[in-house]
């Protein structure tokens, strides 16, 4: 796991995790930080809040280039942007991600295990107003960016394709939202 010294001790500091620890790395799950770089500027296709018992739990916005099919998500690039309404402990983030993850199709424990690492390495906690925009780049994995500003890479297609699935596959748990984010790529957004 290769990180940013820096970043990794503000990471270390927001999620609890000692200064020291490293989960092992793995041809699989590679972690990568390096500043200075934007996310891509894709148009806005579609947009959606999250509501969960009746909180406003983030907003989302789909960004992709022209000609973006959303039947065929996990084969082009794309951003999604989660603009957080509450705050959320990293720790909780990675683990309802790998939740909503194994819900669309199992996963094994230990890859479970190590994408579940990654992610706590490298989400921070955030704050109500916090964005976290996720890039999609087939055959590379997720690039992830923290209000703008580049915060790492977790590089395995395989962790790309089933992270973003959490609200484009068809199986995803929340179908209204995903349907409300479809349907915001032709008219104005709606609130599932």
């Amino acid at each position: 796991m290769l990180l940013n010294p820096h970043l990794f001790v503000a990471a270390a500091l927001l999620t609890g995790v000692p200064v020291g620890a490293q989960s092992p790395a793995t041809p699989t799950t590679a972690l990568t930080v390096a500043p200075g770089h934007a996310p891509p500027d894709h148009p806005r296709l579609g947009t959606a809040r999250l509501r969960y018992w009746g909180f406003d739990v983030y907003d989302m916005t789909l960004l992709a280039p022209p000609g973006f099919d959303i039947q065929r998500f996990e084969d082009q690039a794309f951003s999604l942007e989660l603009r957080y309404l509450r705050a959320f402990k990293s720790a909780d983030i990675a683990t309802r991600s790998i939740d909503e993850m194994q819900d669309i199709a199992p996963i094994e424990p230990a890859q479970a295990k190590r994408w579940r690492d990654a992610m706590g390495a490298l989400f921070p906690d955030v704050q109500r107003g916090d964005r976290i925009t996720g890039v999609h780049t087939p055959g590379h994995g997720a690039r992830f960016y923290l209000n703008g500003r580049w915060i790492g890479d977790i590089a395995d297609d395989a962790f790309s394709r089933r992270f973003f699935g959490i609200w484009l596959s068809p199986k995803t748990s929340q179908p209204r939202l995903r349907e409300a984010l479809i349907q915001s790529m032709s008219g104005p957004p709606r609130t599932p």
